[in-house]
């Protein structure tokens, strides 16, 4: 009985009731859309490590997880260092350039690279013919509408030469030497990937080279991907403990406006209520259902929505940029809401159950 009061309560308001739960689903819908492109992107980033089929990677001093500050040097003598070691099988160095928006363009040696990661898939085109010559996955090519003979400039223009399948180390492909030239870093790379001859022999390669190499960092591959997670990414994990946060207050601040109008426009019905029996307990378990029933339809309606985010980032938005649907943090964001909403509904409740079943049958 009283669940079916609860629902028709909120069936009364229509137009307050799917307000609520609509903005109640903005703030899921705000939490599901960061965490689906920190995980997608990060994920992506992930893909393309491995498609570079490398098992260990060494990289400058100064470098982050998910940056580059500065090159090194002298890349020939390094590589040939590296490649002389045991169990070496192939080395192969990659200058990444940023190009501004998150957008960065990788100058790398075609055999070398084909040689260790197995090799591009073409779907238009062929290899680099021309030093200017520039090849993009097919993501990068259907967000800006690339085909082969199309110019665009980045940095400087360049003419795309292939459309490759996506999740090889970049989006975007250039020859390593007129990269190198064009961008004054003759003879620098970004990084260094080496691939093993067995991958029983990995750690012992590793650690050769971490003892060889004690300025550089070298990584494993699995090292690499373990870091390339939200919780391991400060800025990322920090945004998103803000967000929830945020999250937490606007369900606090909507289901606390909704009760508490409720109240006020129920007055004389919680009076009858109290002058049949009804005791305080009972009244403010009515709002509190209401306000968990409101948290369950905005936290359904956000999920909703979340499918409309990303759709509009795959339509819309910058192909750096991934969203994936994450369902794992569906329970995570019905329980803040339902945080949200609890909160919200205290005081509004409490004010109910308070108040004289006299004065409220007499209120207009």
């Amino acid at each position: 009985m009283i669940y079916r009061l609860v629902w028709e309560n909120l069936k009364h308001r229509p137009v307050r009731t799917f307000l609520s739960a609509i903005f109640i689903g903005i703030q899921v819908t705000l939490i599901l859309t960061l965490v689906g492109l920190s995980v997608g992107t990060l994920g992506q980033i992930q893909q393309r490590s491995r498609g570079t089929g490398a098992d260990i990677f060494i990289r400058p001093p100064n470098s982050s997880v998910l940056g580059f500050t500065g090159n090194m040097k002298n890349a020939d003598k390094l590589e040939a260092l590296v490649r002389a070691q045991p169990h070496v099988k192939l080395v192969s160095g990659t200058l990444v350039q940023s190009i501004g928006n998150f957008q960065s363009i990788s100058g790398i040696d075609l055999d070398e690279f084909n040689a260790m990661s197995g090799g591009f898939h073409y779907y238009e085109g062929g290899p680099f013919q021309h030093p200017d010559d520039l090849m993009v996955d097919q993501t990068y090519a259907r967000a800006h509408n690339l085909h082969p003979g199309s110019t665009i400039v980045l940095g400087r223009p360049w003419h795309v030469c292939a459309v490759v399948e996506p999740g090889k180390l970049s989006q975007l492909f250039v020859q390593l030497k007129p990269l190198q030239e064009w961008f004054s870093a003759t003879n620098e790379v970004s990084w260094i990937g080496v691939q093993v001859d067995d991958p029983a022999n990995i750690q012992s390669v590793l650690t050769n080279l971490q003892n060889l190499l004690e300025d550089y960092k070298v990584y494993p591959l699995q090292d690499l991907l373990d870091q390339m997670s939200v919780n391991n990414v400060p800025l990322l994990r920090d945004f998103t403990r803000v967000v929830v946060g945020i999250a937490v207050i606007v369900g606090f601040l909507v289901v606390l406006l909704t009760m508490y109008t409720a109240v006020l426009e129920r007055t004389r019905e919680i009076g009858i209520l109290k002058a049949l029996g009804a005791s305080p307990a009972y009244v403010m378990g009515i709002l509190v259902r209401e306000a968990i029933l409101l948290a369950v339809i905005g936290t359904a309606a956000g999920i909703l929505m979340s499918y409309g985010t990303y759709g509009l980032m795959l339509r819309f938005g910058p192909s750096v940029l991934t969203q994936v649907i994450v369902p794992d943090w569906w329970p995570i964001t019905l329980l803040i809401s339902l945080v949200g909403g609890l909160l919200g509904s205290i005081y509004p409740g409490l004010k109910a159950a308070r108040q004289d079943a006299i004065e409220a049958l007499s209120y207009d």
